[in-house]
C-alpha cells in the first residue's frame, strides 16, 4: 500500500506517516523488526535515557487493569553514553527517524543530555518532565509550568535539534503548561503522558506495584487524551503529537480531528506488535473513503478552536 496520503513533514522531519512509537513501549525500534518496518514509522520515541545508567524500580513493576495497564518501571535503561556509542550506531540500518526521550533531576541535567544528543542520528529531542526537580525540593517538571519552562530553555540552549515537551495528564490545568513551554520555546509538545493510578492486593492487603502508585496507560485513558488534545490545540500554535490509548485507525483520527498533527502509539504495541502497520494502512483507507489527499487536511477539523481550522474560515 502506497503512503503518499501520509507523507507528514513535522518540525522539518520527513515521515513517510505521522504514526510514531511512544517513548518506553517500543524499546529502541529494533526489538519489533520482525513485525514492523521501522522506516515506514513517522518516528520512534526511544526509551527513556538518563545521564547515568539506572536499574529502574523494585518489586513488581507492571500489572494489567480493565482496558490498559499500570507501570512503574522506573527509567531503567544503559545511560546516554551507551545508547550513544552502542545503541544509536546499531538501530541506524533501520532508516528510521530517531526521537530520543530524555529525563533529568534537574533542568542542568536535561541541557547536559540535550547537547550530548546533539549529533546525527538523532532527529529530535522529547523531554519527559515527570521526574522531581532535586533543587526545588522534589517538584516535578510536570506539574508546575515555571519549572517545565526552564527545562526547555536549558534543552533549546544546548541543541539545535527540535525540542518536544511531553505533558503530563496529572495537572489541573494543561493549557497553562502548554502555554509555558511554549513560550520557553518548544517546538512541539506530545501528550498526554501517563496518568497516576494504583491497584491494591485485596488478599495481601497492600498495593500490587512495588513502587505503590504508577502510570496508567491504554485505551481506558483515550477520552481524557483527546479532550486534552483538543483543550491545547486552541491554545497554542506548536504542533501536537497526540497519544494515549490509541489501538486502532480510528482511535487515531480522534487525535488528528482535536488538533493533533502526529500520533503516538502506546500500549497497544503490547498487544499487538504489528499493530502500528495496521494503523498506518487504516489512516489511508480512511483518507481514501472521504476523498481527503493528505493527513493535513483532518488536523483540526472537528475542533472550530483549533487554530489553524480558524484561518481556514477565515479564509472561506
Amino acid at each position: 500500500m502506497s503512503d503518499e496520503r501520509l507523507h507528514t513533514d513535522l518540525l522539518g522531519i520527513a515521515m513517510k506517516t505521522p504514526v510514531l512509537t511512544a517513548s518506553g513501549t517500543f524499546g529502541f525500534g529494533e526489538e519489533f523488526k520482525d513485525f514492523v518496518d521501522l522506516s515506514r514509522l513517522g518516528g520512534v520515541m526511544v526509551k527513556g535515557t538518563t545521564l547515568l545508567p539506572r536499574r529502574g524500580n523494585d518489586g513488581v513493576r507492571i500489572t494489567e487493569t480493565p482496558e490498559g495497564m499500570l507501570n512503574c518501571i522506573g527509567l531503567e535503561n544503559p545511560g546516554v553514553e551507551h545508547f550513544l556509542d552502542e545503541t544509536l550506531p546499531r538501530i541506524q540500518q533501520y532508516g528510521m527517524n530517531v526521537i530520543v526521550n530524555i529525563s533529568g533531576s534537574t533542568a542542568e541535567e536535561y541541557g547536559k543530555l540535550a547537547g550530548l544528543l546533539d549529533v546525527p542520528g538523532v532527529a529530535a529531542i522529547e523531554l519527559n518532565v515527570s521526574c522531581p526537580n532535586v533543587k526545588e525540593g522534589g517538584i516535578v517538571f510536570g506539574t508546575d509550568p515555571e519549572a517545565a519552562a526552564a527545562v526547555v530553555r536549558e534543552a533549546k540552549a544546548h541543541t539545535k535539534k527540535p525540542v518536544i515537551l511531553k505533558l503530563s495528564p496529572n495537572v489541573t490545568d494543561i493549557v497553562a503548561m502548554a502555554r509555558a513551554v511554549e513560550a520557553a520555546g518548544a517546538d512541539a509538545v506530545s501528550l498526554i503522558n501517563t496518568l497516576l493510578g494504583m491497584e491494591i492486593d485485596i488478599h495481601r492487603f497492600r498495593p500490587v506495584l512495588g513502587n505503590i502508585t504508577g502510570g496508567l496507560s491504554g485505551p481506558c485513558v483515550k477520552p481524557v487524551a483527546v479532550r486534552m488534545v483538543w483543550q491545547v490545540a486552541q491554545a497554542v500554535r506548536i504542533p501536537i503529537i497526540g497519544m494515549g490509548g490509541i489501538a486502532s485507525a480510528e482511535d487515531a483520527v480522534e487525535f488528528f480531528l482535536a488538533g493533533a498533527s502526529a500520533v503516538a502509539v502506546g500500549t497497544a504495541n503490547f498487544t499487538d506488535p504489528e499493530i502500528t502497520m495496521k494503523i498506518c494502512d487504516g489512516l489511508d483507507t480512511y483518507l481514501a473513503e472521504h476523498g481527503f489527499s493528505s493527513i493535513e487536511e483532518i488536523v483540526g477539523k472537528a475542533n472550530p478552536g483549533f487554530l489553524g481550522f480558524r484561518n481556514d474560515v477565515q479564509k472561506g
